[in-house]
């Protein structure tokens, strides 16, 4: 079977996993004959199926499908950063950006054809929901990897809004991504996850970090059980609950409380391999050994970190 992820940061974690579990780990996008393995990680390659960096949330990832299919193209297609150019979509693909907007065009072009494999060709689809806010345009619609003026683009209040979408919003589109993706892979099953990873931030000045972080989970948690409990090809695994319950005693988290530690993450990983996982040459009964080597939080990319540097470099302290 044909694995697929994408997703969220968390999401990488359950890609190394799928990897190193001898399962055939789907990722049509590979980097180019003679790139090392260092520079193939610089320009993210492998971290996903396909280069399509975080999608953290589902209105990211129902546009990706729309966009891949030829059934949206957005107004904002490239961002200057500087003397180079990036992509609205996932700013952070090439480090040292592109040499011009045609480039940027033109690799995307390339970049969503791979997407079509993904969709077209998995045999399972493992979907890590991150957030519910996010920056879209106020001409199309579309939602962006982080905000304009952060890695690339300017903040225009006339073109750009801020988003926090609502549990029925999240739902329906969530709904309406699993239905797309049946309708041009009908055997594809979706595995749904929750990133238990905090926000870094929140665009609501008015609201504390611990309860914009609570509503956004809330909202994707609830999401999540309504699309898998209405659609028979679609299952939920509880990786925010393995990390987030009282259980834990929060012993799952660094000491910057947001960070999940690497006991954390193999723990999360054993029991995926216990429910998801069958390896027919183990005795009946028997349980995975859990991740003998577990990816640190260093090597995720996350493009929140993105505007953690952004606020520091601002001098803004919380």
């Amino acid at each position: 079977m044909k694995v697929a992820t994408l997703g969220s940061c968390f999401a990488q974690n359950i890609a190394r996993h799928l990897q190193r579990s001898g399962l055939n780990y789907f990722v049509p996008e590979t980097a180019p004959d003679g790139l090392s393995s260092d520079e193939a990680a610089a320009r993210n390659y492998g971290v996903f199926s396909a280069r399509y960096g975080n999608v953290y949330t589902v209105r990211q990832a129902l546009q990706l499908f729309d966009r891949a299919f030829g059934a949206l193209q957005p107004k904002e297609d490239v961002w200057a950063r500087g003397e180079v150019f990036v992509d609205p979509f996932r700013p952070l693909i090439e480090p040292e950006g592109f040499a011009s907007p045609q480039h940027v065009r033109d690799a995307a072009t390339t970049h969503l054809a791979y997407v079509r494999r993904v969709f077209s060709e998995a045999d399972v689809l493992v979907f890590t929901l991150g957030l519910t806010e996010g920056w879209r345009s106020r001409e199309d619609g579309v939602v962006f990897a982080t905000a304009p003026g952060v890695a690339g683009g300017v903040f225009d209040p006339e073109r750009h809004e801020r988003v926090n979408f609502t549990a029925r919003e999240v739902s329906d589109d969530l709904q309406a991504f699993c239905d797309r993706i049946a309708g041009i892979n009908r055997d594809a099953r979706i595995l749904l996850t929750v990133s238990p990873v905090p926000l870094i931030a929140t665009h609501r000045a008015e609201q504390h970090i611990l309860s914009a972080t609570t509503y956004s989970k809330a909202v994707l948690r609830v999401a999540a059980e309504e699309i898998a409990q209405a659609n028979p090809h679609v299952s939920y695994f509880p990786s925010f609950e393995i990390i987030t319950s009282a259980h834990s005693r929060g012993s799952y988290f660094e000491a910057d409380l947001r960070s999940v530690r690497e006991v954390g993450i193999a723990h999360v990983m054993r029991v995926f391999s216990r429910h998801f996982l069958i390896n027919e040459d183990a005795p009946a009964g028997s349980v995975p050994p859990p991740c003998a080597t577990v990816p640190t939080e260093a090597d995720v990319v996350c493009d929140e970190e993105v505007i953690e540097r952004a606020l520091r470099a601002s001098g803004f302290s919380s």
